[in-house]
């Protein structure tokens, strides 16, 4: 933070040491993301996604100003007025303000027409990045969390939803896999995927009043008509098309009613909604007890897998390149109504009461799915089956395990408690002693720091701004009035809650089928400096040491996850060891602190539980994944098939689409014939190479060459005539042929 007018001129005010103190409070070294060629708020299939149309000055949009774009955000000159030269143009969008975490703090650049390369957009959240090994073939997973600065806050401070249908703990969580082989987006393949996870959208909370480690949830006032929720849901319609799948993984049975008080009032809103909506476009609501689950012997991520593999052919994944020809339909999930590609549509809502450990987990057998059909469609694999114990598998659950602990630090205070471990039964015992001290942890925080921390939030948010003869925000008792807006009576439909244009545009999302962009930028100019991503990220101009470059640095499946002596360098074998080399490294403090230099986050654990909640539900195990369509794969089904000469070495027609038949008896003749006529023709070369081959010495034209100096050879004026021609033929273009040069070609042509 830096004071601009001079020191003579600063007025000191009473309260303007701590709110200074409160602003700095908020770490901007850590878990704040931003890029110069890169829109990091939208997905990669919303950035891919061609613009259909152009804001004008007034921010208007107009039909008549639509172009066509056939290079993913590139737009030819052939829809410009002609030039001498082809000309290349990008086009400039706005971000997604949901995402955007310092427009409180822009406002002011943005209302004075400032260039926009001198605004720069922030977001909040996690980014971590893996290099899957596959024989040397370098194929990278990218984890992207984006953090809704809309109704944002602590734990027990920000519970439910407001009016607008913006929840607590609101998280989109993108999954890139992409080849590593080309490094441009719109040449490379490609392949994402979204979830989300966020608070039952409804008006409840949990006030932490007393000395107790789970307060009472209690609910606001009743919402019969579902108008919060139907906000809600109306968004993400919006951002994501159809169908919304929601994963509940709240309790259902309880002896004092607290967690099934939120799902009966979420299931009775999704009922209400369900019903104005057409069946193939309605909101899909399945619920999973886990925490009851995770205490009888049922395995808890095989039930998830059901769901996750249920959920994701449903809403499909994005793609960017057509499927490969010997590729089946199982093996490829997304709108293919084009040849480009797939696309996803619709979202998986992943959620429990603090969407934290039991949400992470879930949303792990989920990204554990959709990277078997991402492999599959890049051409890796041929089954999307992934088995937990492989190298693989191992570190995308490094990858979630850090997503998971960076999101709780940020909405609980503390990292997860309860984690994949504990959830598959796996987790050492000695690991109990550190859930203890991450659930007195995240305790103190919501006890006594979460109140400060929502108050730097609220005004580096800009949802208090600090006026004069006006009360301080630490005088507020509470900061309701803050996020929930008092809204004028509105005389929308209760039955048509949905948005006509959103609606119209199902089952795809209605912000990339109205896709604007608000500027055209040069590409590859001599007059204007353009973003290379290459030079931005390795900077060439200058000296860099080769252990400071992030893409060096990222966690490797080769290097932290295989062990160090093997013979099978697949990361997709299965491999039953204790403990992983990663885990190592960690319990000894070597682990990076960095995640933004690192790749891997700070709140890095390897830690995990056996233990679990021990409350006052009845110990008799009800079915409540009885509603869920499950493929659950049995240990057969998942086996491995054995390996034949055929599923070695796949037949052309299964591979290409062709087939190789045996070559008639008259192409046989006609070869033989070729062969024997080259036979005789070099015989007599062939049969003196053989008598001299002990004659036959190669001598070195660089005979006098070392380390130290290189002789210059000579060239003959000839070849230096000849290579000239070559040059001016390239500039000046082919000349006429001789006369005597075309009479030679016509002899040729009547003999032949």
């Amino acid at each position: 933070m830096i004071y601009i007018p001079h020191e003579s001129a600063r007025v000191i005010h009473q309260d303007e040491s701590r709110y200074v103190k409160m602003f700095q409070s908020i770490d901007l070294a850590s878990n704040f993301y931003f890029s110069y060629s890169y829109d990091i708020t939208h997905s990669l299939q919303h950035n891919l996604t061609e613009p259909k149309q152009f804001l004008t000055n007034n921010s208007e949009k107009s039909e008549s100003d639509t172009l066509p774009d056939n290079n993913h955000g590139l737009l030819s000159s052939s829809v410009l007025p002609q030039r001498k030269e082809k000309q290349l143009f990008g086009i400039r969008t706005q971000p997604y303000e949901k995402f955007v975490w310092n427009l409180h703090l822009l406002s002011e650049a943005r209302k004075a027409d400032l260039h926009p390369d001198w605004i720069l957009f922030v977001s909040h959240g996690f980014i971590g990045q893996s290099n899957i090994n596959i024989f040397g073939k370098s194929v990278y997973v990218t984890l992207i969390a984006r953090r809704s600065s809309k109704y944002a806050g602590t734990r027990f401070l920000k519970r439910g939803s407001n009016f607008q249908g913006d929840v607590a703990n609101e998280v989109e969580t993108e999954q890139m896999v992409h080849d590593s082989a080309m490094s441009s987006l719109s040449k490379s393949h490609c392949t994402s995927f979204v979830q989300m996870r966020g608070s039952i959208p409804g008006h409840w909370k949990q006030e932490m009043g007393k000395m107790v480690g789970k307060p009472a949830i209690t609910i606001d006032f009743y919402d019969p008509f579902a108008e919060t929720a139907g906000a809600h849901f109306n968004e993400l319609f919006k951002r994501y098309g159809a169908p919304i799948y929601i994963l509940n993984l709240v309790k259902q049975r309880e002896r004092k009613k607290q967690e099934s008080l939120l799902s009966d009032q979420f299931s009775s809103a999704v009922k209400y909604l369900n019903q104005f909506l057409p069946v193939d476009y309605q909101i899909v609501y399945k619920t999973f007890d886990m925490a009851r689950k995770n205490k009888s012997s049922a395995k808890v991520l095989d039930h998830l897998a059901g769901i996750a593999r249920s959920a994701v052919m449903k809403v499909g994944i994005f793609h960017n390149n057509a499927k490969y020809y010997s590729q089946v339909n199982g093996t490829v999930v997304g709108q293919t109504q084009t040849s480009s590609g797939s696309r996803q549509t619709g979202i998986i809502r992943t959620n429990c009461v603090d969407c934290l450990d039991r949400t992470n987990t879930a949303q792990f057998a989920i990204g554990k799915c959709v990277l078997g059909y991402q492999l599959c469609a890049l051409g890796v694999l041929d089954s999307p089956i992934l088995e937990f114990d492989t190298d693989c598998v191992r570190m995308l659950e490094s990858l979630y395990e850090d997503h998971g602990d960076t999101l709780a630090l940020q909405y609980g205070g503390s990292q997860l408690v309860h984690r994949i471990k504990t959830y598959r039964k796996t987790a050492q015992w000695t690991s109990q002693g550190n859930d203890i001290m991450q659930t007195l942890s995240r305790y103190y925080s919501n006890t006594f720091s979460d109140s400060e921390k929502q108050n730097a939030i609220n005004l580096f948010l800009g949802l208090f701004k600090p006026e004069e003869n006006q009360p301080p925000i630490w005088e507020f008792p509470s900061d309701y009035y803050f996020h929930h807006k008092p809204s004028i009576f509105s005389m929308k439909s209760l039955t048509q809650w949905w948005d006509v244009g959103v609606y119209k545009s199902l089952p795809y999302a209605y912000n990339d089928l109205t896709k604007s962009c608000s500027e055209l930028i040069q590409v590859l100019s001599r007059d204007i400096e353009m973003i290379d991503s290459y030079l931005d990220f390795y900077r060439p101009y200058e000296f860099s040491v080769l252990d400071d470059v992030y893409g060096y640095k990222i966690s490797n499946t080769v290097r932290d996850f295989m062990p160090s002596f093997t013979t099978n360098y697949s990361p997709f074998t299965v491999r039953v060891r204790p403990v992983k080399r990663r885990e190592d490294v960690s319990q000894k403090g070597n682990t990076m602190k960095n995640p933004s230099v690192s790749g891997q986050s700070s709140t890095s654990s390897t830690a995990s539980s056996t233990s679990s909640s021990n409350d006052g539900d009845t110990s008799e195990d009800d079915d409540s994944f009885a509603s869920i369509e499950s493929h659950k794969t049995t240990s057969k089904e998942a086996s491995p098939e054995p390996a034949t000469f055929k599923s070695l070495f796949p037949g052309t027609q299964e591979s290409y689409g062709f087939e190789i038949k045996k070559p008639s008896q008259e192409d046989i003749l006609l070869y033989k014939k070729y062969v024997l006529a080259g036979k005789r023709a070099n015989g007599t070369a062939v049969n003196f190479l053989h008598s001299n081959l002990t004659t036959i010495r190669h001598i070195s034209k660089f005979s006098k060459d070392s380390s130290l100096e290189v002789a210059v050879p000579t060239v003959k004026k000839e070849s230096i005539e000849i290579y000239r021609n070559y040059v001016k033929l390239a500039k000046t273009g082919f000349n006429m042929p001789k006369h005597s040069d075309v009479e030679i070609f016509k002899l040729y042509a009547k003999l032949k």
